[in-house]
């Protein structure tokens, strides 16, 4: 009964217009008190005031939802600009970095001297790889003071050169195994040939870029090495020597730190302590300070020391050399 009560005061409601503000009410008419309301009736008044509270109070929910949402839009920052791309660095893992350089001395006059050295590295990174391509080489010539009455004759002071592969199968960030192999010659020395090859383990302890382009770099080897050295010699008479072997435990580091904006100091040393045969140790150090002049041109100085326990016969154990050159990153 109280459901049907209802249908008909919500039908009825929906069906009477509503006033207007500009229509006053019409005044309420004097008359008799009205007589007292059913049961059926108080109900369908009741239901009828409960559906205008509804809907005030659905009207109330949406007006604070629309506040909430304006709100919300309001104290939301707007969308951050899209991150500004990186720089394209000018070599990207997978090319090949190439470094060459020239160095040269030259001096005329009562004295004659004349000796270049070159050098060529390149390297190519990847996920898995790490492969390596160094070359070197000098040839140097001097005369001595002329004697009255008599021509001097030039001599060779510097004849040498060398080639090492190497390529590195990267474990991890860090370890790496790795096959190396190459040949050299240094006709001053009485080496007419040694070639060699090698097989161990590489750690890279850290490469870090810190600011304004500075570096640090570590890394360290441990392999054995085999070598096979045919021995001529070419001054101060050409005469055959007998060749040798060599092999053991070779270690090596390399070391780059950046000591300021564009200045590098770098350290590459190896020692080699061969097992087969007469005992022997090879040394092997070049200290190098570099400075970079523009993006692709840097300024070096080097001092290389090479020492042999066991040299060919008639030379001496150390050679050292202090160089000038140019270095240009291609």
């Amino acid at each position: 009964m109280l459901s049907a009560a209802f249908l008909i005061a919500t039908s009825l409601q929906a069906q009477t217009p509503a006033p207007t503000s500009s229509t006053p009410p019409a005044p309420a008419a004097e008359t008799a008190p009205a007589a007292p309301l059913s049961v059926e009736e108080r109900a369908a008044i009741a239901a009828e005031r409960a559906a205008i509270a509804a809907e005030r109070a659905a009207e109330a929910s949406a007006r604070a939802a629309e506040a909430a949402e304006r709100a919300a839009a309001a104290t939301v920052p707007p969308p951050a600009p899209a991150a500004a791309a990186a720089p394209a660095t000018d070599k990207k893992q997978g090319e090949w970095d190439v470094t060459v350089g020239l160095g040269l001395i030259s001096l005329t006059g009562n004295a004659s001297t004349l000796t270049v050295s070159g050098l060529a590295n390149a390297q190519r990174t990847t996920d898995h790889w790490i492969y390596a391509i160094k070359s070197y080489g000098s040839y140097g010539r001097s005369r001595p003071p002329e004697v009255t009455g008599e021509e001097a004759v030039s001599q060779v002071v510097a004849f040498n050169a060398g080639l090492e592969l190497r390529g590195d199968r990267r474990f991890t960030d860090v370890i790496s195994g790795y096959l190396l192999g190459g040949a050299e010659t240094d006709h001053v020395k009485s080496v007419e040939s040694r070639t060699f090859g090698e097989g161990g383990l590489g750690v890279l302890w850290w490469d870090e870029k810190k600011e304004k382009g500075r570096e640090s770099y570590l890394r360290t080897d441990a392999a054995f090495r085999y070598a096979n050295e045919t021995r001529f010699q070419y001054y101060p008479t050409r005469m055959n020597l007998p060749d040798v072997d060599l092999g053991g435990p070779r270690f090596g580091a390399v070391f780059r730190y950046g000591l300021a904006q564009n200045v590098t100091f770098k350290e590459d040393v190896e020692v080699l302590v061969s097992v087969i045969g007469d005992s022997r140790m090879l040394f092997n150090s070049q200290t190098q300070l570099s400075v970079g002049l523009t993006k692709q041109l840097s300024l070096g100085t080097s001092f290389l020391v090479k020492h042999d326990s066991a040299p060919p016969p008639g030379k001496v154990s150390t050679d050292t050399a202090l160089a000038l050159n140019f270095e240009v990153l291609l």
